[in-house]
């Protein structure tokens, strides 16, 4: 046979067998989940965007097969960066959705932390904080120490897209 006429013959084959195989639905055996959420970011509102990562881990397990309730997790939210101006009470009607969705995962036992150190640079004292926020003496710290207690660290990336998903695709 000629290579000319061995190659679609070839590509025939493969595109047939691609069709007949596919991604496969598999559903890990999750326990409810031990997690430190490191936030830092260079833009506040980015926090917004950040809060789905939490949604991530709650809204899938809620689910069936695992059916966890939302407090069965033990979820901790470490601030440290320019998004620490979202749990400021003087700055809550500009980040209120922010704001909002926090005291939402707050009532799932979400433990939200503001580093000691981050809140001395912004002059903010505990006073100055939301009333659903843990004022720690340094985000590292806090961070090592619930790692050191077996939680899985989850670090946020929040990029700002400048095309939509269907010019991606």
């Amino acid at each position: 046979m000629r290579p000319t006429t061995l190659l679609p013959l070839l590509l025939t084959a493969v595109l047939a067998v691609s069709a007949v195989h596919a991604a496969e639905r598999v559903d890990t055996p999750y326990e409810p989940q031990k997690v430190i959420v490191d936030m830092y970011f260079d833009e506040p509102q980015k926090m917004a965007t950040a809060l789905y990562w939490i949604r991530s881990i709650i809204n899938p397990l809620s689910e069936e097969p695992y059916g966890y309730i939302p407090d069965e997790h033990d979820i901790k939210v470490v601030i440290h960066g320019t998004e620490i101006v979202t749990v400021a009470k003087k700055n809550e009607e500009k980040y209120q959705d922010i704001v909002s969705r926090m005291r939402y995962y707050d009532t799932f036992g979400v433990e939200f932390k503001v580093c000691g150190l981050a809140a001395d640079d912004y002059d903010y004292a505990a006073e100055d904080l939301q009333d659903f926020i843990d004022l720690v003496p340094s985000a590292m710290t806090e961070i090592v120490h619930w790692q050191n207690q077996g939680y899985a660290l989850l670090t946020p990336k929040v990029y700002t897209r400048t095309r939509s998903i269907q010019e991606i695709r």
